[in-house]
């Protein structure tokens, strides 16, 4: 029979591996599930895994949608190393598209080259300040960060329609909840002609390779790491766990925000209130999936993005309902979450009856009716 049974240490190799069984098994799983749903399985599975990477337009479109999940997830990362958890980067990505928005809006119609990184700038600043909040009201009141910063997601997106709604609602849209279109000066630019893919890719990956410096190579991302990993080790060596709650939540949330000015510059360019997409809680996945490390996110987050494309393409094409690419999510975080067992476990193949022996094996409980010796 098979049994699960620790491991004297956590297993490296299987650190590294399950990801990859995690995604064999989430395959499995939309298998069965397009078979219950009458669709052809292998029809489904080309248009999601295999024809957004026929096409320059497809790859282009995966690194659109990779771009933001990447800034995000690295942010998460070095919050979720420390043990800290910030669920929230849903409504730091809105609120950093919303201070970019604004300073579009208030500068408008001036041009200059400053107006993009300022509206970067203002990104960050957003995120920050949003995330800001929960960091507060843990370190002062102890309140929970991962409930309030995931209600905050909720404030965020109120606000948001608030102003598209009213505001700064563009008065020749036709009444459509939307701002004006934005000058191309605040339009983030494109790195290639006739394709959406736009110099935000650039500033992820030179965003990896700055949080890898910070988490492997600097004291500070040191400093985090023990805290999450020993805590009563860092207490012990006076490192400081308030000061490592405020640098994960406006790191986290700073990137965040600085991913939602740069989808607001860029392929939206405008505010409406279909902004938040979704990006905040699929990065949790991207973070885990690229195993808290920053260049494993840029793998998981091309993954992740297939979902979404391939998603579109079959709820085109074969007629599946919009959740499906949040139920793909889902089915590749619970096959994560399920093969990490292997990492502190491993299967082992015992005997039917060596089984049954230990079970019947006498545990050296004393019967009552045995005289010990030395009592009357």
């Amino acid at each position: 029979m098979l049994r699960l049974e620790p491991r004297r240490e956590p297993s490296r190799a299987m650190f590294y591996l399950t990801p990859f069984l995690a995604v064999v098994l989430t395959l499995l799983a939309g298998i069965v599930l397009f078979e219950v749903l009458r669709k052809p399985p292998l029809e489904a599975m080309r248009l999601i895994f295999i024809q957004p990477l026929t096409s320059m337009r497809g790859l282009a479109e995966l690194l659109v949608k990779g771009t933001p999940l990447i800034l995000i997830a690295i942010g998460l990362a070095v919050g979720f190393r420390g043990g800290i958890w910030n669920i929230g980067a849903e409504g730091q990505f809105a609120i950093g598209a919303l201070c970019g928005g604004a300073v579009a809006l208030a500068f408008y119609p001036a041009t200059g080259w400053w107006l993009l990184p300022l509206m970067s700038l203002a990104g960050i600043a957003g995120g920050a300040a949003w995330a800001a909040i929960p960091a507060l009201l843990r370190t002062r009141f102890n309140a929970n960060e991962i409930l309030v910063s995931l209600m905050l997601v909720y404030v965020a997106d109120m606000v948001l329609s608030y102003l598209v709604y009213g505001p700064w609602k563009d008065p020749h849209g036709y009444n459509f909840p939307q701002t004006i279109t934005f000058l191309d000066t605040t339009r983030i630019p494109r790195l290639f002609s006739g394709l959406r893919v736009n110099i935000g890719l650039v500033i992820a990956l030179l965003s990896v390779a700055a949080f890898w410096l910070f988490m492997f190579r600097v004291f500070a991302g040191y400093q985090l790491q023990v805290g999450g990993l020993a805590p009563a080790a860092a207490r012990y060596a006076g490192f400081s766990s308030r000061k490592a709650l405020w640098m994960a939540m406006l790191v986290s949330g700073g990137m965040a925000g600085l991913a939602g000015a740069i989808e607001t510059a860029g392929p939206l360019g405008q505010l409406t209130p279909h902004v938040p997409a979704g990006y905040g809680f699929a990065a949790i996945i991207v973070a885990f999936v690229g195993r808290l490390h920053p260049v494993g996110t840029v793998f998981s987050a091309v993954l992740m993005s297939m979902f979404y494309i391939g998603g579109e393409l079959a709820q085109s094409r074969l007629g599946l309902p919009k959740s499906l690419t949040g139920v793909f999510q889902g089915l590749l975080l619970f096959s994560l979450l399920a093969c990490d067992t292997l990492i502190y476990y491993r299967f082992r193949w015992q005997a039917a009856r060596a089984q049954r022996n230990e079970r019947l094996r006498p545990t050296g409980v004393i019967a009552p009716h045995t005289t010990v010796e030395g009592n009357a």
